[in-house]
């Protein structure tokens, strides 16, 4: 009598068989088992019609083992912006994965989502993200980062770039940071104090000097206040506070600026003045009204830009993302500081409203914008 092997079912571990006097047990390593209920049972005829029988498949099962595809990272790419300088940001990250060896939709997805400016779809998107299951969270700003870190408490976020961590209670440490985020800050609220300044040693006889603000984000506004106030004293200036909530009143603020006097003006680093700052350059330039903001707002026709030249720090959060998805913790990784400073002079604005800079500040220009 032969005794003949059949399959009795595939399960999660393995494959199993069964012959006439016996069970056998396979697992997708290659590994035999047989059941201890039958192998008493066993004849020396069985094992050996056991092993040929195994033989056929115990390779094709090792075979499955090893081809089985590896899990493609997935990672969220939250944005509070659109338009170009997003695009550009999203780019330089691209290419941080790229000198890491990382090829989108091949070893590496991302998941991009943009508010395109409407900060109330933050939290809908952020959640979003978490439930496409990525495995790391990049995002920037204050209300995007806010955003991600109300998403979750289990996936990692890394910070591009956002001002201040500490003081918008995202993280209690820069050099521990704990919990599940890490990344890069600016400290914008320290930029602000200076940019103060060198608006003053522009226009040494200014007196009134007005700061832009947006009324929907006044956490982000409080830490670049508690440095804009005692620099103003400290500079004889007289500062006024002008607030909007979208593009549509910005014509209102400058015109109200330009009815009380106002002299200068001091544009805080916020995504609705940085995503639109073209319109907030074109609008201060028509009331001849200097104004200072962010690194690129003088590409953007603002007359001086003074910050950080954020793109590398976007590019450097891939290095944090690699180091994530190779088993670092988030809370473990040091929150970094961008020490790297440029200043930016637009000299066709400054023709158009009547300015001439100052040998001191053209010899510290880090770019002249003819």
């Amino acid at each position: 009598m032969h005794t003949h092997l059949y399959l009795s079912r595939q399960v999660s571990k393995g494959i199993c068989f069964l012959g006439g006097n016996f069970a056998a047990y396979i697992t997708f390593d290659g590994t035999v088992e047989t059941s201890p209920a039958t192998r008493p049972l066993m004849r020396r005829r069985d094992s050996i019609i056991l092993l040929l029988a195994l033989g056929a498949v115990i390779e094709p099962c090792v075979s499955f083992a090893q081809q089985r595809p590896a899990k493609i990272p997935r990672i969220g790419f939250l944005s509070p912006e659109s338009g170009s300088l997003n695009q550009d940001r999203l780019e330089a990250f691209r290419a941080g994965l790229r000198d890491l060896g990382y090829a989108e939709n091949k070893n590496v997805i991302i998941e991009h989502r943009s508010a395109e400016g409407n900060y109330d779809r933050l939290p809908e998107l952020a959640a979003e993200l978490i439930g496409l299951k990525v495995d790391v969270l990049v995002t920037y700003g204050a209300i995007a980062s806010r955003a991600a870190k109300n998403a979750t408490t289990t996936v990692p976020i890394v910070l591009a770039a956002v001002g201040d961590p500490v003081g918008q209670g995202l993280v209690t440490n820069l050099a521990r940071p704990g919990g599940n985020i890490t990344g890069s800050t600016v400290i914008a609220p320290e930029l602000m104090a200076k940019r103060l300044e060198i608006l003053k040693e522009v226009l040494p006889r200014i007196q009134r000097v007005a700061v832009l603000l947006n009324s929907a984000h006044p956490v982000g506004n409080a830490p670049a206040l508690r440095e804009l106030r005692p620099a103003a004293v400290a500079l004889k200036l007289d500062m006024h506070l002008f607030e909007v909530r979208n593009l549509n009143e910005f014509e209102t603020a400058f015109a109200a600026m330009s009815t009380q006097g106002i002299e200068a003006v001091v544009v805080i680093e916020d995504a609705l003045f940085l995503s639109n700052a073209g319109a907030v350059a074109s609008h201060a330039s028509r009331l001849r009204i200097p104004a200072i903001g962010a690194g690129r707002f003088a590409e953007s026709g603002g007359l001086i830009g003074y910050g950080v030249n954020s793109l590398p720090m976007y590019r450097h959060a891939a290095v944090f993302v690699d180091k994530i998805l190779r088993g670092a913790k988030p809370g473990d990784l040091p929150i970094e500081r961008a020490i790297a400073f440029e200043m930016l002079l637009n000299m066709k604005t400054a023709k158009a409203i009547g300015i001439a800079f100052p040998r001191s500040i053209l010899l510290r220009a880090n770019k002249v914008i003819e």
